[in-house]
């Protein structure tokens, strides 16, 4: 036959635009992506004893660690808030944030056996870590409003205010800060072997460089000539809003929070054209 003369159903190709994000490709996936949301759930406590209690288990013994540790030992004031719930809500966003950083961070080094046999939309890895890492969060929250309304109700200093409705908007960016940085590095990690390692490294250190275990006024007074560094951590203003909005303490800016909206734009704009640019020949890299 001749070659101009053949019709085919269905023809891949490499996507024209690096910075196409394929959203008419996802949906026409979508029950794929649900089937990795599902397996992402499903296996990751698959054959423990405690199963999705762990969801549980880790932010409360993080907590009591860090009232131990940091409330007592080192003395580091909270603001008046009740330490349960000052250390519980960075606890719970910088969790959100880390783990959808750090799971896609792996994206083509764990599944390259299964991009190297068939076609798929790349990005629906990524958005299932994101996704299922949403339920293990809504888990902790869950936890954090039974403390909430416990300390509420016994009248300790917690007031929150209009800014709380900014939540959605906050999960949204935590969101795409993990996936931005996690595509970003996943695409670099092809290549360079040693990212990985330097990120588990990156991400403890980024944590204390976050306000979760003081309060960012304790820095301005004491530690002001190191505030460029958190001031610049585009997580800071997330935690620093969420804090401030349910529990009525801490400081809000909205230049702050405006410059966190803006990197988070930017880091997915610039992860999705990395990550489009390696897909299509990853599979010779590694």
């Amino acid at each position: 036959m001749n070659k101009n003369q053949e019709n085919w159903d269905l023809v891949i190709e490499p996507q024209g635009s690096l910075l196409n994000l394929g959203i008419k490709e996802l949906l026409r996936y979508k029950d794929l992506l649900e089937m990795f949301v599902r397996r992402d759930i499903v296996t990751l406590y698959k054959q423990t004893v405690l199963g999705p209690l762990w969801y549980v288990i880790q932010p409360l013994f993080t907590t009591i660690m860090f009232m131990f540790v940091f409330g007592n030992i080192a003395g580091i004031p909270t603001d008046g808030i009740p330490q349960p719930l000052f250390y519980m809500a960075g606890i719970l966003c910088w969790n959100y944030f880390s783990e959808c950083l750090i799971r896609t961070s792996d994206t083509f080094l764990t599944n390259q056996n299964i991009f190297g046999k068939v076609y798929f939309p790349r990005m629906i890895v990524p958005l299932s870590v994101t996704i299922s890492s949403l339920l293990k969060f809504l888990i902790q929250l869950a936890l954090f409003i039974v403390l909430y309304i416990y300390f509420f109700a016994t009248g300790k200093h917690v007031s929150p205010n209009m800014y709380a409705f900014l939540f959605p908007l906050l999960l949204l960016m935590l969101a795409g800060l993990g996936l931005g940085f996690g595509i970003l590095f996943s695409a670099m990690t092809t290549k360079y072997r040693d990212l990985k390692f330097l990120l588990a490294f990156g991400v403890q250190l980024w944590m204390y460089a976050t306000p979760i275990i003081y309060p960012l006024s304790i820095m301005e007074r004491q530690y002001s000539k190191y505030m460029w560094i958190i001031s610049y951590n585009p997580v800071t203003p997330i935690i620093e809003t969420f804090k401030y909005g349910f529990l009525g303490e801490g400081i809000f800016s909205w230049g702050s929070l405006t410059y966190s909206f803006i990197f988070t734009i930017a880091i997915l704009l610039t992860g999705t054209i990395v990550f489009n640019k390696i897909e299509r020949n990853f599979m010779d890299v590694v």
